[in-house]
């Protein structure tokens, strides 16, 4: 199960090894979402801290956009960069209790540092508490400046698969089978009225069914 939620991890960020994807990106903070019936192929990252200090915090399906005074976010960089010095922090950790919980945090300024991590935040070492305060301060991350984000594009992804209730006809002007080869970039007018984020649409062609979600991407950013 564990490798099977890593994996549902490292779809729902393209499979990347890292975040670096994302112009300019110094914190990027990824995590499967835990809503019933969601697909991690579509979740927005929950936290990006960019150089310039503007901010972007992910839902399930939306997006909002900030911008952090210089020494705010300074003050992030400064612990992200402070958990290269806990130990064991270069290997995969599991916190304790059920596995059922997957996060990633990249840190890229400077030497490139990748956590990923399983299980209860509650139950790690105290060894590990500045990286699970530092976590959890992410996930709920609030900012006065926060705004509805709008994105210009999405990352279109598609699988077969059947899911509950019924399913729309294929409406986009990529063709199914180069969406089916691998992620392709839609344009948001061409995402009006389907489900985005980690919330996917069933469609139907022929005799087949798929799930499409359409993961909202940020200025810059590549699927």
């Amino acid at each position: 199960m564990r490798a099977l939620l890593l994996a549902a991890l490292l779809a729902a960020s393209g499979g990347r090894a890292g975040a670096s994807e994302i112009p300019g990106a110094v914190i990027v903070l990824e995590a499967a979402p835990g809503t019933p019936g969601s697909d991690p192929a579509g979740a927005p990252p929950r936290f990006v801290l960019l150089k310039d200090g503007q901010v972007f915090v992910g839902g399930t399906s939306l997006v909002e956009a900030g911008r952090l005074e210089r020494s705010e976010a300074q003050a992030l960089a400064k612990r992200s960069a402070a958990l290269r010095k806990l130990p064991g922090i270069g290997a995969p950790l599991a916190f304790g209790g059920a596995s059922d919980r997957v996060v990633r945090l990249s840190v890229l300024e400077g030497d490139p540092l990748e956590i990923v991590a399983t299980g209860d935040p509650a139950r790690a070492p105290a060894v590990l508490t500045p990286l699970t305060t530092f976590l959890d301060e992410l996930e709920h991350f609030r900012h006065p400046t926060l705004r509805p984000y709008a994105p210009a594009s999405y990352a279109l992804s598609v699988r077969e698969a059947k899911l509950a209730g019924g399913c729309r006809a294929w409406g986009f002007p990529v063709p199914l089978a180069e969406a089916l080869a691998g992620r392709r970039t839609v344009a948001a007018l061409d995402a009006t009225s389907w489900p985005t984020g980690a919330l996917p649409a069933s469609v139907c062609v022929d005799e087949r069914r798929y799930s499409v979600t359409l993961r909202p991407l940020l200025p810059g950013e590549h699927p």
